[in-house]
């Protein structure tokens, strides 16, 4: 088998259809067939099933795909090597991003912008591969080389490099009747309907833990996959939230009301795999990133959000 038949093979199973495939690759829809029916017939065993709509694996194709993975990696970790040497970086990086990450939590458009212009041949592809948990699955079965997430449990195939941490506070619309404590607790917010993110993504997942631990349950009436929605249903008073200040952005008809520290943080982590080794271009943004975190620190509250109050103006 050949690089070529493997990247076919990949882009069929991630794309589930050869048509998807052929468009991704460039490629005319019969090239990507003859060239997966030529691995199948190399390896003695069929890899996908010919669906009306697309293309699923087998228990095959399910085995072959981490290995094709690893092995293009390692293909990838070789021509980086040599670039290296002949004096500069080529190749391609794909970075999972959470949304709407502000300062001081990594700054995605910062970082980027300062690694195109130290390494102009490397191309970094962005993707937001749904919640942490699952962009962390994504960077073990090598769909990213690295991610941004917001996680504390361990995951298998993956190391958590710790960059930020902040606090999380209740946002509220400035009417709300604890608009204007001190201080709270996750008893004093239980009662209240949420508004919250999916299951899998860090804030929710901080959040759930937190209310766990404390012998709590609450109400979480909508459940929203966008941050800017998010807002917008607090911000018609359908719910509170349980957020750290920098992923909601400068507003002024919100209040920020410090939590307790029950009330856990937002941990924003660069995810990394612990399987295959990373490329020269990988390793490169990876110092880039980490560099980025440790020059903006884990910088301290802003004044007001310590005690009572603030709006996000």
């Amino acid at each position: 088998m050949n690089l070529r038949q493997l990247e076919t093979f990949v882009a069929v199973a991630e794309e589930a259809g050869f048509s998807r495939a052929a468009d991704r690759l460039h490629v005319v829809q019969s090239a990507v067939s003859a060239t997966v029916r030529g691995l199948e017939q190399e390896l003695d065993a069929e890899l996908f099933r010919r669906l009306a709509r697309g293309a699923e694996l087998t228990d095959a194709g399910r085995a072959l795909l981490p290995e094709a993975r690893a092995t293009l990696a390692a293909a990838a970790a070789a021509r980086d090597a040599v670039d290296a040497v002949r004096g500069g970086l080529r190749g391609t990086v794909t970075l999972g991003i959470m949304q709407a990450m502000r300062p001081p939590a990594p700054n995605p458009p910062a970082i980027l912008a300062a690694f195109r212009r130290d390494h102009p041949d490397v191309t970094v592809r962005v993707r937001h591969g749904g919640g942490s948990r699952d962009m962390a699955a994504q960077v073990a079965d090598g769909r990213l080389d690295l991610a941004l997430v917001s996680l504390r449990e361990p995951v298998d195939g993956v190391q958590l490099e710790l960059l930020t941490r902040q606090p999380v506070g209740l946002i509220c619309p400035l009417g709300h009747p604890l608009a204007r404590a001190e201080r709270l607790r996750l008893r004093d917010i239980a009662g209240e309907p949420f508004v919250e993110l999916p299951p899998a993504w860090g804030t929710r997942i901080n959040n759930d833990r937190a209310f766990a631990a404390a012998g709590l349950t609450r109400d979480v009436a909508y459940e929203i996959n966008d941050t800017a929605n998010l807002v917008e249903f607090v911000r018609h008073g359908l719910g509170v939230a349980l957020f750290p200040r920098s992923l909601v952005g400068p507003v002024t008809d919100l209040a920020w009301v410090a939590m307790d520290e029950e009330a856990g943080g937002f941990d924003v982590s660069l995810a990394r795999p612990t399987t295959r080794r990373p490329g020269a271009s990988v390793a490169a943004l990876r110092t880039a990133i980490v560099a980025h975190a440790a020059g903006r620190g884990t910088r301290r509250p802003a004044r007001g959000v310590e005690g009572r109050a603030s709006t996000f103006g």
